[in-house]
């Protein structure tokens, strides 16, 4: 049995707990962001083909702003697990691209056309990659709209850096380059940055991993950047 420290915010860490558990695996959750929905009114979602997500957060604080479910419209998702929130949120006609942003990109340019209207898409207040710059060189007009932000943590929960310190844990999931390295410089403040070299960094993606930087006593990339890739990168080193 393997002990991995799962960094996702609390509204998804408990579904990779259950993942790690079907494998025989025990989570340690340490959430390393807080997301908070930001006020402000409804969207106009008059003249928009269709909504792109690029996280699950951002399905939900779409839902939320609404105040209502997300119908009518296409809705295109970075990968399975965001387009699970969409559909969890009421939105219909949700299609996963299964991927990265440049994956959505792809599925954008394979299902839309721009002459069919504006794209909106949900955003936090930080934004990895360039999807809007991507669509717009295809000749798409794509709308940001801000709608969340991740607060980082100050410190790490203490109960992770109980394992970490007693050498409790075997490997961190990994799921963004801004939450890899705050992961790292949170060990290293408390202290705790020799610990990391007992660790498998378990990276979503090669992006992920330069995010992790070094010290740690192995670094593992998924295959694609998803969820299953990765739990199927956990059973091959953890069997």
């Amino acid at each position: 049995m393997a002990r991995l420290f799962v960094t996702r915010p609390e509204q998804d860490a408990g579904a990779t707990a259950r993942r790690l558990a079907e494998l025989g695996h025990r989570a340690i959750l340490a959430p390393l962001m807080e997301v908070r929905v930001l006020p402000g009114p409804a969207l106009d979602l008059a003249g928009v083909q269709a909504v792109l997500l690029t996280s699950a957060n951002g399905a939900r604080a779409l839902a939320e702003r609404q105040g209502r479910p997300v119908t009518g419209l296409s809705v295109l998702a970075v990968g399975d697990a965001t387009a699970r929130a969409a559909r969890d949120a009421g939105m219909g006609h949700v299609e996963s691209a299964g991927g990265d942003v440049d994956d959505l990109a792809r599925l954008v340019g394979a299902r839309l056309t721009p002459g069919g209207g504006a794209l909106l898409h949900v955003a936090g207040t930080k934004v990895a990659g360039d999807l809007s710059g991507m669509l717009a060189a295809a000749g798409f007009t794509c709308l940001r709209e801000v709608l969340y932000e991740a607060r980082a943590a100050t410190s790490l929960p203490e109960s992770a850096r109980r394992a970490l310190a007693e050498g409790a844990a075997d490997g961190v999931l990994l799921y963004s380059p801004r939450s890899a390295a705050l992961f790292r410089d949170l060990a290293r403040a408390a202290g705790l940055g020799d610990a990391l070299g007992s660790l498998t960094a378990l990276c979503l993606s090669a992006a992920v991993a330069a995010g992790a930087g070094g010290g740690w006593g192995r670094v593992a990339v998924a295959e694609r950047p998803t969820e299953d890739a990765l739990m199927d990168l956990i059973r091959t080193l953890f069997p």
